[in-house]
Order: C-alpha cells, then structure tokens, then sequence
C-alpha cells in the first residue's frame, strides 16, 4: 500500500470556509459529561453557533481515546461531515482546551483511529495537526493502511488525499520539512508492514533478496547479497544450519547508504526467518501461521535504511539481514549438530526452534567486522519477551549506556520500549559440553535475557549494542486500534528512525 496524498494547508480558522475536503477531523478532549473541543475545534465550533460540543454529546460522544462519532455539517460547511476522534484525558492547566497538554502519542493514535474511519473518502481536512504535525501525519498514513494484496474483492480504499492544517507556531518551511519526514517516516513503516504481511509462499529468502534489490535501486543505496553457495565458501555456518532443511536456500544482504560525509556509522542487523516451523524442535500447529512474521527485524532494518537515504542522515548505515526458511526435512538441521559460526566460535544446538539467535550471531560478526559505532539488532526473538512484557512492549538489552538511549527514545515515539538486563550468571547456563556455547539454556528461566547475552558472546569488544525483542509488538493478532493494523506493525522501525536522528545530532 503507498501513503494517501500529503499536503500542508492552513491553519484551520483561515481554511475551514474555503478547503475542498468532503470531511474535516477534530479532535475532542474528555470532559466532565460532554467532550472538549481540542485545537481547531472553535472555528468548526462556531459554524454550529457554538453547539458542536452538545451536539456530539447528544450522540453519545465523550472524547475518550480513538473514539470516532461523525457529524453532518447540514451545510453549514463546505464539508459534508465532521468526524469527532476522541484524544482521552489531558494533563489539564485550566479549565478549557486551549490549557491543556495532549502527547504525540494521544495524536498519533486518535489520527489513526480517523484514518481508519476515513476509508472510502477522497478528501480529509484534519486540525489534529494543529496539536502535533508529525503525530498527526503518521498516525493517519499508519491508520489508512490495510493489506488487500491478495483479496479479490479489497473494498473500500485508503483516503486519497488529506490536508493538514498548520500549526500556528513555527515558520512554515519548518512544518513543510515536519510534513516530508513524517510522511518518509510513515513509507518506510509501511514497507516493512507489507513485508511481513506478504506470505510465505511468496516471500522467501530469494524473493525478499529481490525486493531489497529494488528498494536499494530506487534509493540510492549499496546492496550485496551473498547466496547459498557465497556462504558456505565465507563460513557463515549459523545462516548455513537453519537454512538447510528448506528448498528454497537462505540469503545474506548487506544494504548500505553511504552520505559523502558521515559522522558516524550505524550498524543494523535484523533477523530474517521468513517461515518459522521450528525445525525438527517443531512448532505447536496452533498459530504456526503467524510464524511468517519472523522476518519483522528483517523488514524493520531494510525500512530503517531506506528512511536514513530518503531523510539524508548525515551517518552512515549499513543493515545486515540474514534470511533463512526453518523446516523439518530429511537434510535439516538436528539437536546436537554444532555449528561452525562466522568468526570461529562453534555453538551445540539443542533446540532447532531457538534459529534467530544462530542467524543473527553470523550477521552481528559480519557487522563489527566493518567497525560501526553502533550496532543495533532487532528480532522476534523470544517468546519469553511477550511473557515478560506482553505483545505491545518490546525489551531492550545490550550496553547499559546505549540501551537505556534506545529504550528511552523508544518510548518517546510510542514504541513502548524496556531495558532489560544482561544478568551473568545466566553465561554458565549456555556452557556446552561439546562446543564454545549451547544454543539454549537448560531451564525456561529468563530466555529472553539469555538469548540476549547469546547474541553478546558475537559482539565485538567495546561496541556500544542494543538488542530489541519484538517478538510481541512485531505483529497484532488482534483487531486494529489506535494507528496499529492487524498484521505487521512495522515496529521498531519509528524507534530506529528516531536513534539514528538522536545519533546524527548528538554523536
């Protein structure tokens, strides 16, 4: 799916009486018995003499967060309806709207609620972005989005085009640069949504390979892809192992935008099993098909390092992406196998469903190898991440210093994020009697912690490393809320986005 049409209008008192869009989106606060009209709500307000607040009470309206109640204007507009998306409660300093503190998180989430409901329309007209620009345009770019590829009858399209009132602070070639990067932001998360959405049998190393390839070729960027036979010949033995029981063979990319000069150089790396039956460790049948979301780190990094070409960040970043199919077969991997890593440390396998960590130790190696400053690693590594946290909170681990950045910044952008410690004496759990390290621990106590140091035993020394585990927040099995589809979600990729900035500013 590509992003409606973006344009940047006026403020919405100066463009209300003129603007061709058929609805206008406003926002409402919750009140006390009746909803608070948020930014943008008096000029609306006043077309219905100052009613528009009881009127929607009327109709059952009371602000509450993604609330959506639409309103005919009955002429009294050049729009035909007003459509109410609820902000839920603000941090109030006063008695009326213009006093109180709404989140980027409360906008994003109420213009996707809007972007949902707007299905169908040709043309939007939303004063959100009076309170939040950036909130405002990616909530209703994520909210819009559906994946139709495969139906036959997709229905009602995305809203085709949506113009955003300026906030009255700031100068306008501010906003217009607020708006672009927004919307980049907003691409890129849909490219990895539709990534992850896309199935199995049409999204496979090879076929992920030549997406890559022509995203690379559009903007701008590097791209290697290292094949089968590249990869027993450089001894990248963990891709090798997990690959080996599927027909179709696995890939390495190494995906790379390079500014003329870059300050700093960012590392990516992100874990590609585009079908996860769990090998000969086999999987439950229940809910083995959402299994083709082990690939969301793979999609996340690839959107992350579109986005740093399509923003023009001043570093360097270069993502690694390790795809492989894991199955049962008569030529798969087995418990006990030890695997030959790149780099040289051999590693026991004990369960064949605990793959991500043996594809993503070859890439992080490739990664330092190439001496980044940074190195940032994404995964639906772990199903102990969603016991621990649930499926909307991702864990962060790694070097203190850098995690806690990255969990706080992650947190910022509505991606909820949690720093997560390394404890030591989780290392001795992953002793093997045969290799340097066992693939698993012997118990079930804290696996996402000891996968984490499982993949730290790979990082170079004095690296500054995050590990992110969205095994939860990758994809949503359930219904859509707030700017988040069924589906892939596309997470970390807002996160990503916003530590590459903080790196670029701060070094």
């Amino acid at each position: 799916m590509t992003v409606p049409k973006f344009a940047l209008s006026e403020n919405t008192e100066s463009a209300l009486g003129k603007t061709r869009a058929d609805v206008i989106v406003l926002g409402t606060l919750q009140g006390d018995g009746a909803p608070v009209l948020a930014a943008g709500g008096g000029a609306v307000d006043a077309a219905f003499d100052g009613k528009l607040a009881a009127v929607l009470a009327t109709l059952g309206a009371t602000g509450k967060a993604e609330e959506v109640v639409k309103v005919p204007t009955f002429g009294k507009l050049p729009a035909g309806v007003v459509l109410a998306v609820g902000l839920g409660k603000a941090d109030e300093d006063g008695e009326n709207s213009e006093n109180s503190t709404v989140t980027a998180e409360q906008v994003r989430r109420a213009a996707g609620a809007a972007g949902r409901a707007l299905s169908g329309t040709d043309r939007a007209f939303s004063t959100l972005s009076e309170i939040d620009l950036q909130a405002a345009v990616e909530g209703t770019a994520l909210g819009a989005y559906s994946f139709v590829e495969y139906k036959s009858e997709p229905g009602e399209g995305a809203v085709a085009k949506v113009d955003f009132a300026s906030p009255s602070a700031g100068a306008a070639k501010d906003h217009k640069a607020t708006l672009k990067a927004a919307t980049a932001i907003a691409e890129s998360v849909i490219i990895a949504r539709d990534l992850i959405n896309t199935p199995p049998n049409d999204l496979f190393p090879a076929s992920f390979a030549d997406r890559a390839s022509k995203l690379a070729e559009a903007n701008g960027l590097e791209i290697e892809v290292l094949d089968e036979k590249a990869l027993k010949r450089k001894g990248f033995g963990g891709i090798l192992g997990v690959g080996t029981g599927s027909s179709r063979p696995p890939r390495l990319l190494r995906v790379a935008y390079k500014p003329s000069k870059a300050s700093k150089k960012v590392a990516l790396v992100g874990k590609g099993i585009t079908f996860d039956s769990g090998g000969i460790s086999i999987k439950p049948a229940a809910g083995m098909d959402q299994m083709t979301s082990d690939m969301s780190g793979a999609a996340g990094v690839l959107g992350s390092v579109v986005l740093a070409a399509k923003l023009k960040y001043p570093i360097e970043v270069v993502a690694h992406i390790p795809l492989a199919e894991n199955l049962p077969s008569g030529t798969a991997y087995r418990p006990g196998d030890v695997l030959s890593m790149y780099g040289g440390k051999t590693v026991e396998v004990l369960n064949t469903d605990a793959e991500g960590r043996l594809v993503l130790a070859d890439a992080i190696v490739r990664a330092g190898e190439e001496n980044p400053d940074y190195l940032i690693e994404t995964s639906t590594l772990t199903g102990a991440q969603v016991v621990a946290l649930g499926t909307r909170t991702a864990g962060v681990m790694g070097s203190e210093e850098f995690r806690d950045r990255v969990a706080e910044i992650g947190r910022a952008t509505g991606e909820h994020a949690w720093a997560m410690p390394l404890p030591e004496e989780l290392r001795a759990d992953l002793d093997s009697r045969l290799a340097d390290l066992a693939n698993v621990t012997g118990h079930r106590w804290g696996g996402m912690l000891a996968a984490g140091i499982f993949l730290r035993e790979f990082v170079a020394d004095g690296l500054p490393w995050v590990h992110i585990d969205i095994a939860g927040p990758s994809y949503n099995t359930g219904g859509p809320w707030g700017y988040t589809a069924k589906g892939g979600t596309g997470v970390p990729i807002r996160t990503i986005a916003a530590v590459l900035a903080d790196i670029a500013d701060k070094g």
